[in-house]
C-alpha cells in the first residue's frame, strides 16, 4: 500500500507588505486545512498567490488543499509550480514526493515512478519516497501484465470475430448458390412445362384410327407378299 504524507508548510517571515498579507492569508489557510476545512483552505491560498505568485509556501498547499479533496489533475499542476520556484533540496523533494502520489492516484505509474527518483535525488534518506517507488514499480508491473492480457484478449476476440465473418459469408455464399440452384431447376421444369404444352394432343378416337390405319396397312402388305409367293410357285404347264 501507497504511504501518503503530506503537510502544510508554514510561512517564512517576508518585508513586503504585500508578501505579508499572503503570509496571512497561508496562515489562516493552514487553520482550514488543519480543521479538514479543504475548500476553504484552498480559498485562501488562491488568495495568498494573488498577492505573492511566487511564493512556494502558497503554491504547494494549494497542491496538498486540492490533493484532499480529490482534484489530483489541478493538485499535480500545484506541485510542479511549487517545483519550479524553491530551491531548497528539502522543499523541492516534498513537491516532487507529492507529484508521485498524485500521479499514483491517477494510475499513471510510470510518471509517478519518476518523480519518486526525483524526490529521492534531492533527499537520499526519505524513506517513504523510497516505499513507494518500489510500490509504483510493482504497480507498474501489475499494469503492464494486465494489459498484456487485455490486449491478448482483444485479439482473441477479434481473431473470433474474423472467423465468425468468414463463417457467415460462407454461409451467405452457400445459401446464394442454393437458391441460384433452385432457380435454374424452377427455370428448367418451366421449360419442359413449355415444351409439354407445345406438344399437340390427340383424341382416343383419332389414336384409334391411327392404330387401325397402321393395322390396315400391315395387312395389306402381308396379303402382297402372299401373291408375289403364290405367282414364284404355281404351275407352268399350259392348260390346253
Amino acid at each position: 500500500m501507497m504511504r501518503k504524507y503530506l503537510y502544510i508548510l508554514p510561512v517564512l517571515l517576508s518585508l513586503t507588505a504585500s508578501a505579508q498579507k499572503a503570509n496571512n492569508m497561508i496562515r489562516r489557510g493552514n487553520s482550514a486545512y488543519k480543521d479538514k476545512k479543504y475548500k476553504d483552505a484552498e480559498i485562501d491560498y488562491k488568495g495568498s498567490l494573488e498577492k505573492d505568485p511566487q511564493s512556494f509556501a502558497g503554491n504547494y498547499n494549494l497542491g496538498n488543499a486540492y490533493y484532499k479533496q480529490k482534484n489530483f489533475e489541478e493538485a499535480g499542476k500545484q506541485f510542479l509550480q511549487s517545483s519550479g520556484i524553491s530551491k531548497n533540496p528539502e522543499e523541492l523533494s516534498k513537491s516532487y514526493y507529492n507529484l508521485g502520489n498524485t500521479l499514483m492516484n491517477t494510475e499513471k505509474y510510470k510518471e509517478s515512478l519518476e518523480a519518486y527518483k526525483m524526490a529521492l535525488r534531492l533527499n537520499p534518506n526519505d524513506d517513504d519516497a523510497r516505499y513507494n517507488l518500489a510500490y509504483a514499480l510493482s504497480k507498474l508491473r501489475q499494469q503492464n501484465k494486465d494489459q498484456k492480457n487485455k490486449d491478448q484478449k482483444n485479439q482473441n476476440k477479434d481473431q473470433k470475430k474474423d472467423q465468425q465473418k468468414q463463417d457467415q459469408q460462407k454461409q451467405d455464399q452457400q445459401k446464394k448458390d442454393q437458391q441460384k440452384q433452385q432457380q435454374q431447376d424452377q427455370q428448367q421444369q418451366k421449360e419442359q412445362a413449355k415444351q409439354q404444352k407445345s406438344k399437340p394432343k390427340i383424341s382416343k378416337e383419332e389414336a384409334e384410327r391411327m392404330l387401325q390405319a397402321l393395322k390396315n396397312e400391315e395387312q395389306n402388305l402381308q396379303k402382297k407378299k402372299a401373291k408375289r409367293f403364290e405367282s414364284s410357285n404355281g404351275n407352268p404347264d399350259k392348260d390346253w
